[in-house]
């Protein structure tokens, strides 16, 4: 397992004899060339090619590349006119929007480092990440900006910019495009090692951890998305994925840069604006998480309306149902792609080669991507084909490292191979299909939630004394979370209780939906957890069993 960089090039080398290759998609390369360039310059590139084409649109709202290339110049201006360049970091507390974009650019263009937060975060989990990136400033939006304003005094943030209004103590993103001209973009970022963006994601232990991902991890993944199914400025993405997620990152926003795609926002899921815009704007791409395609597929609303022209879907975060892509083939005529990755790998490392998907499977490694699954014991040992294993990758979309956080880089970095903590196996012709994760996350709706977290919050009632949070199986969501709890003597409460309980102290989706009283949390010798136990129980119940 040696690096798998080629001195002097920017190839990665995967053996030519990786059985995936018998099965590779027609017409698509094996390997790509990736720019050694910071992350704007794909912003750049497009703004000269096609200043006056529409990059975004947001229901009666657009954006020009040319319109984007200026408004993101002049946020950079203003962000190095108050000392934030190379080595500071910005977060973005917004909803996808037009705004979340120019933001995203503006930051990059200064030299500076993205740090996304989801726009449902509660009060301890926006601090978290304040405090763990260190940012100093943070652009937001009215509705959120209250949180914004009590949560500052306690980190470091000396700025807060605003795009949708006025208020005390922040800067309107409108005065910042009156009062500044855009000026060159930053000219001392090294995208091999700078990060370009820091994504949260959720972890077995504590609060989630911070995922560094390089401007050339990220050119890299654009740059392997738009191949795979040969985008280009024909195509009409749909940009429903969140923006501040690896995945919507890169598939709705760096990678339609990077080929001349007009991106349709949605800022939040509603089927019927769905699909209407899907109808009338010709939308030609459209990815999501299984979960989405659950719901479309049993809404009665899939048959009203015309979604024909999608060339594109793709579904991934989660295991789809194999009833629920047959229902959605049946109905809409349209095929559906499945995939895998991870926010360490920008995200996306595998996907079914069009013309070529195979059930229950992830696909096969994209571009200049290479993947084993290997003995869980000693790491190294690549199993045979169809024998269980932990899968392992590598590629240029493989992340930097975690911030802050060395102990957990080195052990999930090995040898040039990023190992994902998922279960999986892979047959003759290599497809690779997960079976399970060694990792206790739950994916709920293509969320990753931290279990200990969900248990933090939960401990804070005063009846409880142990908790334990699992993922139940579910159909539509994939992992609904679970409470096990035990009450202190002489304690009680009731399930709604506990539940509104711990709404109140984390976001929408990471709220546990149900509750089981026992009477002890299962454990070691040495007293850990062991939510696998309760998980096992909660799969066993799944099937009747």
């Amino acid at each position: 397992m040696n690096d798998p960089r080629i001195e002097g090039t920017e190839k990665y080398r995967v053996p030519q004899d990786r059985p995936w290759f018998k099965v590779w998609p027609d017409g698509v390369p094996t390997s790509l060339d990736y720019p050694d360039v910071p992350l704007f310059d794909l912003l750049s590139a497009a703004a000269a090619k096609w200043p006056e084409r529409t990059a975004f649109t947001c229901r009666d709202r657009h954006l020009t590349y040319g319109g984007l290339d200026e408004l993101s110049g002049r946020l950079a201006a203003c962000l190095r006119a108050r000392g934030i360049g190379r080595g500071e970091r910005v977060m973005l507390f917004l909803p996808n929007s037009l705004e979340f974009v120019v933001a995203y650019y503006g930051v990059l263009k200064a030299g500076a480092t993205v740090t996304t937060s989801n726009p449902l975060h509660r009060r301890n989990e926006l601090k978290h990440q304040l405090d763990d990136t260190g940012s100093r400033m943070v652009i937001t939006d009215m509705q959120r900006y209250p949180l914004v304003a009590e949560t500052r005094e306690e980190t470091a943030v000396e700025h807060v910019v605003v795009v949708d209004g006025e208020a005390d103590g922040a800067t309107s993103l409108e005065r910042i495009f009156s009062d500044h001209l855009p000026g060159p973009a930053a000219s001392d970022v090294d995208p091999r090692n700078d990060p370009a963006v820091i994504v949260y994601t959720g972890g077995t232990t504590g609060f989630p951890k911070g995922v560094m991902l390089t401007h050339h991890n990220l050119v890299a993944n654009a740059v392997q998305n738009a191949a795979w199914f040969g985008w280009s400025e024909e195509d009409v993405v749909i940009g429903l994925l969140p923006f501040y997620h690896s995945w919507g990152g890169c598939t709705c926003v760096n990678s339609p840069l990077q080929c001349g795609a007009r991106v349709i926002i949605i800022p939040r899921f509603d089927a019927a604006e769905l699909l209407e815009t899907i109808e009338r704007e010709k939308a030609t791409v459209l990815y999501g998480a299984a979960s989405l395609f659950a719901s479309l597929a049993v809404n009665p609303l899939i048959e009203k309306y015309d979604i024909s022209s999608l060339r594109y879907v793709k579904a991934g975060a989660m295991p789809v149902a194999p009833e629920i892509r047959e229902r959605w083939e049946r109905i809409t005529g349209v095929k559906m792609i499945l995939g895998y990755g991870l926010s360490e790998a920008s995200p996306e490392t595998h996907s079914s080669p069009p013309g070529k998907v195979r059930i229950g499977t992830i696909g096969i490694p994209v571009n200049d991507t290479d993947a084993r699954v290997v003995d869980q014991k000693d790491g190294v040992t690549e199993m045979a084909p169809g024998e269980i294993g932990e899968l392992v990758i590598r590629g240029p979309q493989v992340m930097k490292g975690y911030l802050n956080r060395p102990e957990e880089t080195a052990e999930t970095l090995r040898g040039g191979w990023l190992y994902t903590g998922d279960l999986a196996v892979v047959d003759h012709e290599g497809y690779f299909s997960v079976v399970d994760r060694k990792k206790e996350t739950i994916l709920y709706k293509g969320y990753t939630i931290a279990p200990a977290e969900v248990e933090a919050a939960v401990y804070e009632h005063p009846a409880v004394k142990e908790c334990a949070v699992v993922g139940r199986p579910d159909l539509s969501a994939g992992e609904i979370p679970k409470a096990y709890v035990v009450f202190k003597p002489g304690c009680s409460a009731s399930e709604e209780e506990l539940i509104a309980f711990c709404g109140e102290r984390v976001a929408p989706y990471k709220r546990i939906r149900e509750v089981a009283f026992i009477d002890e949390i299962p454990k070691t010798p040495v007293g850990k957890v062991l939510r696998r136990i309760l998980r096992d129980r909660e799969i066993a119940s799944a099937k009747g069993e």
